[in-house]
């Protein structure tokens, strides 16, 4: 005779695991909402086409003008037919919602519309796949990604939020021990955004630390198998288009809501110095990245995944000669989950928040005719700084914790690493002991 226990459902067990989930889907579904509602003005009354209401209405978008600018409105093939800015994630997603729209009768206007209904899903997605990286004791922390304001603000700026799925969904990999998996999602991601290469860093630093090689040499491989299989056809087939996102990233200049663009308004003495820009930015970039090393590789008690990850983004952010708006959805879940305390999160989103209104008022002031309706350049670079010092201020909280483990809110509950897959528990194979 069977017993109970091998006839017994399924799917109770796996209700149990879903439900508490539920919640957190209906979160992210209104922020996701009350985003749409914040473009609102702009999607109804043309705004998008108007050089100042589109400022004014603090209803910006990329995805509405880059639907004529990359030439996809007159049939072009993202690479094939036009050089496009962007990395071929996010011109594959160009190219699919162009052969859908373009029969219809406002094809831009329904290029913009299926585009927010993605990322609107990845939006859900990506809370989903944060709350199972917090584990179930802090998965309501997921609520600062669904919920934050500077997300409802920036969601629909840009196609960030699909890169972040993929981000967190290469992480939960990673935290499940799924290393090939991990690879995959995480070589998806570079595809789409170039940001989640720098979690190769923390995976490094902390497999030198354990002595988890295989893992991270799988993860590697996956990563880069992934990534030649989208770029490698482009390149092949289509290497000027391919290129132009590389070549443009290089040769941009420090832009608006950079350090880099602060010190080139105020002419800085070598600082502000357009022709060293690019060299300043890898040699900050570096510094930040030397330190944080020290630190993963001398801290007596080894650093959760997370924490790294957010300092290493972070640092990205900071030294990065281009920091537009959105570029705080990369950094919300990070920063949660490296440092669930509410204060220092509630002070970087009201810095974000205000540098989202400044940016647009700025632009408004720089037109023609409209300098009144907007803010002075001192004004805007108080906004430049404030989330920059905000950003410093968690930074330096986390690295706290990282020295103080006793401080750290996420191991008080007698976890090490919910989210460091083979990290979580290991011991050390290789530490520099300072003291």
């Amino acid at each position: 005779m069977k017993s109970l226990e091998s006839t017994r459902s399924p799917l109770p067990e796996f209700g149990a695991r879903v439900i508490p989930y539920v919640p957190l889907a209906l979160f992210a579904g209104l922020g996701a909402v009350l985003a749409w509602f914040w473009k609102w003005p702009c999607r109804i009354d043309g705004a998008w086409n108007d050089g100042t209401l589109r400022f004014t209405n603090f209803c910006y978008t990329d995805i509405y003008p880059l639907w004529i600018n990359e030439k996809l409105n007159e049939g072009k093939i993202p690479y094939f037919g036009y050089p496009v800015e962007y990395p071929v994630g996010i011109g594959g997603i160009m190219e699919f919602f162009r052969r859908i729209v373009t029969p219809m009768s406002d094809p831009g206007t329904a290029f913009y519309d299926l585009t927010v209904i993605l990322m609107a899903i990845c939006l859900v997605v990506g809370v989903l796949l944060m709350a199972a990286l917090a584990g179930p004791t802090r998965r309501w922390d997921a609520l600062w990604y669904a919920l934050a304001p500077a997300l409802i603000l920036t969601a629909y700026i840009n196609w960030d939020l699909a890169s972040n799925a993929l981000a967190l969904g290469a992480l939960l990999a990673w935290s499940k021990q799924r290393q090939w998996l991990a690879g995959i999602l995480l070589g998806l991601a570079i595809a789409t955004k170039f940001y989640p290469l720098m979690f190769l860093g923390p995976l490094f630093l902390l497999t030198l630390r354990t002595g988890k090689w295989v893992p991270f040499l799988k993860t590697v491989g996956g990563t880069a198998g992934a990534w030649l299989v989208v770029n490698l056809p482009i390149m092949i087939f289509a290497f000027d288009g391919w290129k132009r996102f590389y070549v443009f990233s290089q040769e941009r200049p420090a832009d608006w809501g950079s350090l880099w663009y602060f010190f080139n308004q105020k002419q800085w003495p070598f600082l502000g110095d357009s022709d060293r820009l690019d060299l300043l930015g890898i040699l900050s970039l570096g510094a930040f990245c030397l330190a944080i090393a020290v630190l993963v590789m001398t801290a007596r008690t080894r650093p959760r995944l997370m924490q790294i990850c957010f300092l290493t983004l972070a640092a990205f952010m900071l030294t990065n000669k281009v920091w537009s708006p959105q570029y705080v959805l990369w950094l919300i879940p990070f920063a949660v989950l490296a440092r669930p305390n509410w204060k220092a999160i509630v002070l970087w989103q009201i810095a974000e928040c205000w540098y989202f209104f400044a940016i647009w008022l700025y632009l408004v002031a720089l037109q023609p005719g409209d300098e009144a309706l907007g803010i002075s350049g001192d004004t805007y670079f108080t906004a430049v700084w404030g989330r920059a010092i905000t950003i410093l201020i968690m930074m330096a909280f986390v690295v706290r914790d990282i020295l103080k483990p006793e401080k750290d809110v996420v191991r008080q509950s007698g976890i090490d690493d919910q989210s460091g897959g083979v990290f979580d528990g290991a011991p050390d194979r290789f530490r520099i002991a300072l003291t």
